[in-house]
């Protein structure tokens, strides 16, 4: 347990959490938007080829990992009166909104093969611009503070302003086909494009403007970065990338991390389907808005009730107890889901006294809120007052909401620990760059491999998009994959973590030996 109080020094002030927060935001809207963009509003806005949209959305992801930790060696061993960070913060946000609005002004007529190639070419040099923004942020907030506590209240701040990228992401969906908000999909498209570019620019380079990271001018041991040194660069980045593959407490957290995101992410979408195909009958009208509340709810509770509940537990307990527990939760959290998402249980709940007042309630709210969204351009908002609302698939959230919740708050947190074992190890510089291109690595290999697998899923039970009518066998293996899936690979996670050794007693002995290495006071 920690009794330890964070010295004055190593707090990070309110102000700069927000800053770090605000990055994170843009780092968790680009990615959630482009993946609306391409995975739908290019097939039902401009008609494109599934088979292309993914290979739109899938292959630009192998030229990202490998700009990741080429992008974390050069801020690594930059120079600069700026610090090693900031600068590319700054330039690579305003890149990444740029590029992001101009991807997506394409013309309503616009060929098949023109769309695929203005994308795919605009992709990658909005992935470049990315890169050079998200990369050094990362690698910012590992060196922002080095209490092994503060760490923690930092990832918790910034993954909670993260959430709610995804508290608007899923209402995408809705809002750029209301035809009372937008007259086709495109021009909404079109829009929405430019409004996520404005966001990234003006959020985007604030961590460049009021974070501080470690004071690295007079760092040891960096490399001179410049076209003449490429190919002793390049050497000394694979040298660089081996010596983090050695370090054994990281290549837990990237195993955690790839287990519990990628049994995420593998059934992120079938709870979509489940709500409309299962319990609405394969109707979207019937359905309405409830696919879009299920996650801007999850990420609510996740930002605002979660994270800060694994934050107290990770001071009390340790991030490693902390990030069990909550990966623990998680499997109860899916398990439940086979109840909640039961749709006889949620229509006897319906039938119960306590199930109409509270459809009573909601209704009597929207049946006075309706008109006045519909004045100002708000209508996918609104709520049919007449409708049953499926309670039940919200119960689960409070649990399973912890899976996700702990393990960005907490992994980032332990790796910026196991920074300091690396420089313990192996001497200056510190390479908080690399270890986070390596780390979000993992999660983009997760991300890809989850499109691929969460098809072949949606294949092996049968799940035929197409038809509004799924059978009840079909619907009901993906209910058991849906829970299945996430369950497994969690309590595999928490196996990887069982003996995960860089305890907060053993990170406060690094952090005192690095002071004294360094001459510090």
């Amino acid at each position: 347990m920690s009794i330890v109080k964070t010295a004055k020094k190593d707090r990070v002030p309110v102000g700069q959490k927000a800053a770090f927060g605000a990055g994170h935001f843009i780092l968790n809207i680009l990615p959630g938007t482009l993946g609306v963009f391409i995975q739908f509003f290019l097939l039902t806005a401009w008609g494109v080829d599934p088979l292309w949209a993914g290979l739109l959305g899938g292959l630009p992801r192998i030229f990202d990992s490998i700009t990741d930790p080429i992008m974390g060696f050069i801020s690594d061993n930059t120079k600069s009166r700026w610090g090693r960070r900031r600068p590319y913060i700054f330039i690579g946000a305003i890149i990444s909104g740029i590029l992001f609005f101009l991807m997506w002004q394409i013309d309503d007529n616009a060929s098949q093969s023109y769309i695929i190639w203005h994308v795919m070419v605009l992709q990658l040099l909005f992935l470049i611009g990315n890169t050079m923004f998200a990369t050094p942020l990362v690698g910012l907030g590992y060196e922002m503070t080095s209490d092994y506590n503060e760490r923690t209240r930092l990832m918790a701040f910034s993954n909670t302003m993260g959430q709610i990228a995804w508290m608007i992401v899923p209402w995408l969906y809705v809002i750029i086909p209301d035809s009372n908000t937008f007259n086709t999909q495109t021009e909404g498209v079109r829009t929405m494009a430019l409004i996520v570019g404005a966001l990234c620019i003006v959020f985007g380079i604030l961590p460049a403007i009021f974070c501080k990271g470690i004071d690295s001018a007079n760092m040891e041991n960096r490399k001179e970065i410049n076209f003449k040194t490429l190919a002793a660069n390049l050497k000394d980045l694979f040298a660089g990338i081996v010596q983090v593959s050695k370090n054994k407490p990281f290549m837990k957290l990237c195993g955690a991390t790839f287990l519990v995101f990628n049994g995420f992410q593998l059934v992120a979408a079938f709870g979509v389907f489940i709500i409309v195909f299962y319990m609405y009958n394969g109707s979207y009208e019937a359905a309405g808005t409830w696919p879009a509340w299920f996650n801007t709810i999850n990420a609510m509770i996740t930002a605002f009730i979660v994270i800060p509940i694994i934050s107290r537990m990770a001071n009390k307990w340790g991030k490693r107890k902390a990030f069990i527990i909550s990966t623990f939760l998680s499997i109860v959290g899916y398990l439940l889901k086979w109840w909640g998402f039961d749709k006889e249980l949620n229509s006897q709940f319906n039938q119960t006294g306590f199930g109409k007042s509270l459809n009573s309630g909601v209704g009597s709210i929207f049946e006075s809120l309706n008109p006045v969204l519909d004045n100002i351009g708000m209508s996918w908002f609104s709520i049919d007052p007449g409708s049953e609302v499926p309670w039940l698939v919200f119960l689960p959230i409070p649990l399973f909401a912890f899976g996700m919740g702990g393990l960005f708050t907490l992994m980032m947190s332990m790796t910026a620990d196991v920074c300091d074992l690396d420089e313990l190890e192996n001497g200056m510089p510190r390479k908080e760059g690399t270890f986070g291109a390596i780390y979000w690595l993992m999660v983009k290999i997760g991300q890809s491999i989850a499109l691929v697998l969460g098809g072949l899923i949606l294949s092996i039970v049968g799940f035929d998009p197409n038809v509004t009518e799924q059978s009840i066998e079909t619907m009901n293996n993906l209910r058991i994959a849906d829970i299945l899936v996430p369950s497994l690979t969690a309590a595999l996670a928490i196996w990887v973590m069982w003996k995960y050794s860089l305890s907060e007693k053993r990170a406060k002995e690094i952090k005192a030996e690095l002071v004294a290495r360094r001459g510090e006071l």
